[in-house]
């Protein structure tokens, strides 16, 4: 099996985690309120960050960390704005893309990366 990582879905993940991040860093250290629902958000972001983060190392369970992604992503929306509402659309798109990613087989992608004769000559004789 080739494990190589989903990098566009952890990218966009980690994007989404800090534009989540950013709008409860800037009230919490604005308003210096303790026990705000600002804390939420900055919960949500930084569990956002983590899996994006997590998505690299752990390529094997991407689907589940997208699952999460998109959870998470859109109940952000209640302590941390959602980022705006940019950082839970990247959210869902980053969670989708996740979800959507496959390990490819190594015989496959063989397969993949040879030539068209190559797989003809590979069907004819074995």
């Amino acid at each position: 099996m080739e494990k190589k990582p989903a990098i566009w879905g952890a990218a966009i993940t980690i994007i989404s985690g800090l534009m989540i991040l950013w709008v409860p860093l800037n009230l919490y250290l604005s308003t210096f309120l303790p026990g705000s629902i600002a804390v939420i958000g900055l919960l949500f972001g930084g569990l956002i960050t983590l899996i994006g983060i997590m998505a690299l190392f752990f390529p094997g369970s991407a689907k589940m960390l997208g699952i999460f992604t998109i959870f998470l992503s859109i109940l952000s929306v209640i302590g941390a704005l959602g980022g705006f509402l940019f950082g839970t659309i990247f959210g869902i798109i980053g969670g989708s893309l996740l979800i959507a990613w496959r390990i490819v087989p190594a015989v496959e992608s063989v397969k993949e990366k040879a030539s068209p004769r190559m797989v003809d000559k590979t069907v004819h004789t074995g």
